[in-house]
């Protein structure tokens, strides 16, 4: 049963990024990303792509997860001064900034993270990838449960990479209630088809914005192909980046736009609680 979460009442701008981080200098990436947060001048809500502050390289990510990792506590707050650039960008814009991450949690877990660093720059593992895709699963664990940011009355169900080609991934976050969904994601190159294809269909399924950010560039076998985007909820980018270079686009989300959509497109709605009975075969 989809939750009765009302309309946002505003518009609001949102960033992606695509980018190339530098595989094991979570410092240096941290200021990158500060840098790119200030090129969303104006943003409320900023994505970064996939575990952006390690980068997405897994010899270094296995060789040497100390370095690589941040730790969290166990409300999920992170301190950590690698971050304080990225923290003093989003207190001087005014931004809610996500960025992929890998996280040491106390229990001894180790995650593909989505951190949400605040407007007052406050640091929080929100949310852990729950689909691990291939090698993924020889250096991290899976996530346990889903997770949504509300920012200025709008409420963005969170994803990374993988996640999104699974239907019904985006599906729990609407049926919770979300207007938008938030993929920081890490697509290599040759990956362009599914890369454009899943993240307009999680909009265009669950008639909801989809803002998709994407590593860029980089060596063989891990050169990623940018195209960050976002999509308006029939699936249409709004923005969209290119193959290669880096780059920040910026949209604005009309809620009047989403409220059209969903009241002539009711999937949500009229969906079924179930599939029927037993399926019958027919023999051809």
């Amino acid at each position: 049963m989809t939750q009765a979460v009302p309309l946002p009442t505003h518009p609001l701008t949102v960033a992606t990024v695509q980018a190339e981080p530098v595989p094991g200098d979570v410092a240096g990436n941290a200021a990158t990303a500060a840098r790119l947060v200030g090129r969303a001048a104006g943003a409320r809500v900023v994505v970064l792509p996939e575990l952006f502050l390690p980068a997405y390289h897994p010899p270094t990510l296995g060789a040497d997860p100390t370095g690589t990792d941040v730790a969290a506590d166990p409300e999920g707050r992170v301190d950590d001064g690698r971050l304080d650039p990225l923290r003093a960008a989003a207190r001087d814009g005014g931004t809610c900034v996500v960025i992929g991450a890998a996280v040491r949690h106390p229990d001894g877990r180790r995650t593909i993270s989505s951190l949400v660093v605040d407007p007052a720059g406050a640091v929080t593992a929100a949310y852990d990838k729950q689909q691990l895709w291939g090698g993924e699963r020889e250096l991290f664990d899976a996530g346990r449960r889903g997770a949504s940011l509300r920012v200025d009355g709008w409420l963005f169900g969170l994803g990374i990479c993988y996640d999104g080609c699974f239907p019904e991934h985006g599906r729990a976050a609407a049926l919770d209630g979300a207007h938008g969904y938030l993929c920081p994601s890490g697509y290599l190159a040759g990956s362009e088809h599914r890369r454009d294809l899943y993240y307009a269909a999680r909009a265009l399924d669950n008639t909801m914005y989809v803002v998709f950010a994407n590593s860029v560039d980089g060596a063989d076998p891990w050169r990623f192909n940018g195209g960050a985007a976002v999509y308006e909820p029939e699936g249409r980018p709004l923005v969209r980046g290119a193959d290669t270079g880096e780059d920040v686009l910026v949209a604005t989300l009309d809620p009047a736009a989403l409220g059209a959509t969903r009241a002539a497109h009711t999937m949500l709605t009229d969906r079924l609680p179930h599939q029927g009975l037993a399926r019958t075969t027919l023999v051809g």
